[in-house]
C-alpha cells in the first residue's frame, strides 16, 4: 500500500498539536533504567488527543509502553477510534511503535490509522500487513467440538 495524499494525512488543525502533546506526554514519562523517555499522542474520531509516555519498572519486562497507555486513556476518557497518531523521542524525534504496540493500535485504530513516521506519514494497514484483527475471533474459525 502508498502513502496517503497530503490533503488526507492533516488532521484536524495539523500535525502540530499532536506533536506537542507527545512531547509533553514524553516529558513525564518514567525511563530511570533506559534513560529512553517516550511519549505518543493521536487524535480521536470525536477530535479528542489522548496522550501516554513509557513507564518502566525495575523488572524490565513489566514496564509499559507509551501506546499502552495512550490506548489506556483511550478508552478510561470514553472509547472511540484512533484517527491520527505521532510517537516521539526524548529529543522530539519521531519514532514508529514496535510490532507488539502496532497491534494494540490496531485494535483502537484499525487499518486506516494515520501514523506520523520519520518518512512520512502512512497507514497502519501499509506498517503492519495482514494484521490479526477481531474478525479472526468469529465463531466459523473456531475449533470444532
Amino acid at each position: 500500500m502508498t502513502a496517503p495524499g497530503p490533503a488526507a494525512t492533516e488532521p484536524p488543525g495539523g500535525w502540530g498539536p499532536l506533536l506537542e502533546a507527545a512531547r509533553s506526554a514524553m516529558s513525564r514519562a518514567y525511563a530511570p533504567y533506559s534513560g529512553y523517555p517516550v511519549g505518543a499522542a493521536a487524535r480521536t474520531d470525536d477530535g479528542r488527543i489522548v496522550t501516554g509516555c513509557n513507564v518502566e519498572n525495575a523488572s524490565y519486562g513489566i514496564g509499559l509502553c507509551a501506546e499502552c497507555g495512550l490506548v489506556s486513556q483511550l478508552h478510561a476518557t470514553g472509547g472511540g477510534r484512533l484517527t491520527h497518531f505521532a510517537c516521539v523521542d526524548g529529543a522530539g524525534n519521531a519514532l514508529v511503535p514496535c510490532g507488539r504496540c502496532r497491534q494494540l493500535l490496531y485494535e483502537a485504530g484499525g487499518p486506516q490509522l494515520l501514523l506520523r513516521t520519520p518518512e512520512g506519514v502512512r497507514t497502519l494497514d501499509a506498517m503492519l500487513p495482514q494484521a490479526f484483527g477481531a474478525g479472526h475471533l468469529t465463531a466459523r474459525d473456531a475449533p470444532e467440538a
